[in-house]
């Protein structure tokens, strides 16, 4: 509704899924009400993501039979982030890759040719089907020159059954071997949620980051000025967040139980309403 846009200051939000979406294969509760009064007030939103196994279309078509209306361009992933990068650094690159469908996509959109041997860069995303070998050449490619690239470096990875080895365990076995650091593109890195915010063409006060990770959507956002907003819905708790010498602007138990005055600001002569007289405040 076009009113709203004339009686708020602009906002957008970037928001982690897993953990705030949904958990695992079960959409979390009140997270499609809040979007859709995202869209009705025409409040622009990004899906962000450090799992680079699948593609944009896959997370999408994911994201619609849980019942959120998504396009592939509403989400950006670590991989996207990887692949643009190095494409903008060195057109035309070469890459060995370990990783899935969505980094290799990713990649091969932005001018990056994947190959098995002399290649600039190394490059590292989530997988389940890598072996030895995998790890033996990449530690050669690197030993010999190639770059060390992380699409992000969390060490595990969540999934129905428990925690799995994420793409930070791998790189790191990477990194024992040649001594050498990985550059990562991945949350909290600037590249990352700098790109993400230009995506929806706001400022850097504009911008909202919701997660339920402080390491990653938190400290990102912290590191970025952008506001932050951490929700208990995924696996970090209120008690948590006592270890960090940062913290988020505010922690709700939920996507929906974000309360409006935190990203609803009336502009200047302006009379604060209820635009969404339905939503639970946060306790």
């Amino acid at each position: 509704m076009a009113t709203t846009v004339q009686k708020y200051e602009k906002v957008g939000f970037l928001l982690d899924m897993d953990g705030v979406i949904y958990k695992g294969k079960d959409l979390i509760e009140g997270s499609a009400a809040f979007l859709k009064k995202l869209r009705q007030l025409e409040i622009p939103y990004l899906f962000l993501t450090n799992n680079s196994q699948r593609t944009r279309r896959d997370m999408a078509l994911r994201l619609n039979r849980l019942g959120i209306p998504a396009a592939p361009k509403d989400i950006f992933t670590c991989g996207i982030s990887t692949a643009r990068f190095l494409a903008e650094k060195k057109p035309n690159a070469t890459a060995y890759v370990i990783g899935e469908n969505g980094l290799g996509s990713a990649l091969h959109e932005n001018g990056i040719s994947v190959v098995d041997d002399d290649a600039d860069f190394v490059v590292i995303g989530e997988g389940r089907t890598m072996n030895f070998e995998n790890i033996e050449k990449a530690v050669r490619l690197v030993y010999n020159g190639a770059s060390l690239i992380a699409t992000n470096l969390d060490t595990t990875c969540p999934t129905d059954q428990g925690i799995r080895p994420g793409c930070g365990a791998i790189v790191a076995m990477i990194e024992a071997a040649t001594g050498k650091k990985a550059f990562s593109l991945g949350k909290p890195s600037p590249v990352m949620m700098r790109m993400a915010r230009k995506t929806l063409g706001l400022r850097t006060d504009e911008t909202i980051m919701v997660g339920d990770t402080m390491y990653t959507d938190v400290l990102g956002a912290v590191e970025m000025g952008y506001r932050s907003a951490l929700v208990l819905s995924g696996h970090t708790t209120e008690n948590d967040v006592a270890h960090y010498a940062y913290r988020p602007d505010i922690i709700a138990p939920c996507l929906n139980d974000l309360p409006e005055s935190f990203f609803l600001k009336p502009l200047s002569g302006q009379t604060a309403e209820p635009a969404l007289p339905e939503m639970a405040n946060a306790s």
